[in-house]
């Protein structure tokens, strides 16, 4: 998608026009609202020693809310090494983590469903809200796209879908909230095959795991996360192991969302006519940055295979020089042997035919002696 700056920055001058006539005054957040969350309701008990990372509730949540498949299958297990998050097709995880006694730890990660969500505190057109069976849901027709609930999750866990240019919206687990409005179970918890995930009215969980704790101490850390951290959730933990040794937050105190955000978030103006734009010059601008950052990385992978190829050449050219003198000192070393043991040889053989030579001559006093004898013999 190409758009202009001047375009962009004209299409945003001409939305201000049109909407800071009326807009103003209905824009403003409905965060100064405190909501205490609905008695009773239900929520999900995490017992973390019994989870052994099958990954099967990824598998179920990808089912249910109808997501893209992956591209590592949901069987293998290696993905748990890495320390993964949920994003836009992907609203729940498990990963691995090492602690004492080298079995590694399991723990699923998810939207936790605040009682008293920060998402639907920050969100200023109440595109989140919080219904009596326990889910923290979203309205995708009132979302304007303002990312405000990714900032206020403590939790880091909306996601949006960034690669959507005109309809994105902002994901996150539902925790099946059509399943569970007509009494079924999440499909997790469902599918669950160690019942390391249990469904049922949040007080009797809380029941249950302070049971669990009691009864084996040993066994458990003596806390169930999501009591009340930032003013309780309907995800409710249990585990072995800190929960700070297992990427959960622990500085996040038990003061809910609304508490800390009202005041702030209230005294922000919105100009809701500005968002659709806004969104769309800064997708399109971002789509170009990662084009000039494609083309940027292309030319550094070409300019590097130009270097290395050239580098390889002058180190085969080096190479070839070095052999060749190398070879020709081999040559002339072997001449230079030959050469010497034939001069060599040439002097013994002419040693040994001087030797001969003397051997073969004539005393002189022999030959005086008989001439004169024969004289004599006269």
């Amino acid at each position: 998608m190409a758009i202009s700056r001047r375009k962009f920055l004209g299409s945003l001058g001409a939305a201000i026009g049109a909407t800071t006539t009326g807009a103003l005054t209905n824009a403003y957040g409905a965060a100064d609202k405190s909501f205490k969350g609905h008695p009773g309701s239900n929520a999900v008990l995490h017992d973390v020693t019994k989870c052994i990372g099958c990954r099967r509730c990824e598998e179920a949540c990808n089912r249910v809310n109808n997501l893209p498949q992956p591209e590592i299958p949901f069987d293998d297990l290696s993905v748990l090494e890495e320390r993964r998050r949920t994003d836009a097709d992907v609203f729940t995880v498990v990963n691995s983590f090492k602690t004492d006694g080298g079995r590694p730890t399991y723990v699923k990660k998810q939207c936790n469903h605040c009682l008293e969500p920060a998402c639907a505190s920050a969100c200023f057109v109440k595109a989140f809200t919080k219904i009596p069976e326990g889910p923290v849901v979203y309205n995708e027709s009132l979302c304007v796209g303002c990312r405000y609930c990714m900032i206020a999750c403590p939790f880091e866990i909306p996601a949006y879908e960034y690669h959507k240019a005109f309809t994105p919206s902002v994901t996150k687990c539902t925790l099946c909230a059509p399943l569970v409005v007509e009494g079924k179970l999440p499909g997790c918890v469902e599918i669950c095959p160690k019942e390391a995930l249990v469904y049922g009215e949040r007080d009797k969980l809380l029941a249950v795991a302070k049971q669990r704790i009691a009864k084996f101490p040993d066994r458990y850390i003596d806390h169930v996360y999501g009591e009340r951290e930032m003013g309780g959730t309907s995800w409710l933990y249990i585990s072995g192991v800190p929960f700070e040794r297992i990427g959960m937050r622990e500085d996040l105190g038990t003061k809910s969302a609304p508490e800390l955000t009202s005041g702030p978030l209230s005294a922000v103006p919105i100009v809701v006519g500005l968002w659709p734009v806004m969104l769309t010059g800064v997708y399109a601008i971002s789509k170009r940055k990662e084009k000039i950052a494609r083309e940027e990385q292309a030319q550094a992978v070409q300019e590097t295979q130009t270097r290395l190829t050239r580098e390889m050449n002058d180190k085969l050219t080096a190479l070839q020089d070095k052999l060749t003198k190398e070879k020709e000192t081999a040559v002339a070393n072997e001449v230079k042997k030959a050469l010497a043991e034939e001069a060599k040889k040439a002097e013994e053989a002419a040693a040994k035919a001087e030797e001969e030579a003397k051997s073969d001559q004539v005393p002189d006093g022999s030959a005086g002696s008989g001439a004169s004898d024969g004289q004599e013999e006269k």
